[in-house]
């Protein structure tokens, strides 16, 4: 695991609770993510992890019950701020699913899509040479150039996220969420996307909630255990799983619980 222990912190939580309407939903979370690193989330379902990516990205705004307290600082600056524009936020902060929801569009109009609303192609050779680098970058362009007006739902669940992450990365965000990108996949399909993930850290900050430890493991360099609203611990990947110093997260990747 290539761990860069200088890392500059492009994601930080201060003091985050979350509420939907009367039940809380995080505890006072503080949480420091590093540029260039992967950072997974783990811990049981129902936890907190897929809530809290969503707060980076002002998801759980578009949620009338849900209000949240403290801090989350991208770059030093809070992005809760009143004065916050939360399309430019988004355009920074791209997210992809667990399950892959093509747009009912061509694979072309999937990855250009957003390079167009934000005003970034202005011609279609601008555009159309986003859309090949974009999908370059998905690790995709050899198997749909010959084929970017058929509909991305035309393609197998597998290249469908990684059309899902070549969209994510068209607007040339900073930071990329993925909640549970594997979940519906296959081995090889999931061994693809892993292996994306490896590449894509050198160019963007990557948080990940997943389900399996082993892909935890396999991909990331951070490793933060939630339960119950709460982080209880927070260290490499390597120490998390080798040596936790919480008896939580030691039962919890042992398997007793969760």
């Amino acid at each position: 695991m290539d761990l860069i222990m200088d890392n500059k912190i492009k994601i930080k939580s201060n003091n985050l609770n979350v509420f939907y309407g009367q039940k809380q939903a995080l505890f006072d979370i503080n949480l420091e993510i590093n540029q260039n690193e992967v950072t997974a989330l783990i811990g049981p379902s129902g936890c907190g992890k897929s809530t809290f990516i969503r707060c980076i990205n002002r998801m759980n705004d578009v949620i009338d019950i849900c209000r949240m307290e403290g801090q989350i600082q991208i770059d030093d600056k809070n992005i809760y701020d009143p004065g916050v524009d939360v399309v430019q936020l988004r355009e920074k902060v791209g997210m992809v699913f667990q399950k892959p929801n093509p747009f009912p569009k061509s694979i072309y109009e999937n990855v250009s899509y957003g390079p167009k609303i934000h005003g970034i192609g202005e011609s279609k050779d601008d555009l159309d040479q986003i859309v090949e680098n974009s999908l370059k970058r998905a690790a995709l362009w050899n198997e749909v150039k010959d084929r970017l007006e058929e509909p991305g739902t035309s393609l197998s669940g597998g290249q469908q996220q990684r059309l899902c992450i070549a969209r994510a990365i068209s607007v040339n965000p900073e930071i990329i969420l993925m909640d549970e990108p594997c979940s519906a996949l296959d081995p090889i399909a999931t061994a693809k996307i892993e292996e994306l993930i490896d590449e894509l850290k050198k160019t963007f900050t990557i948080v990940i909630v997943t389900h399996s430890m082993a892909q935890a493991v396999r991909v990331s360099q951070k490793t933060g255990f939630f339960h119950m609203g709460k982080v209880i611990e927070v260290g490499t990947t390597e120490q998390i799983f080798k040596n936790p110093t919480n008896n939580m997260t030691q039962d919890y990747i042992t398997g007793r619980f969760g």
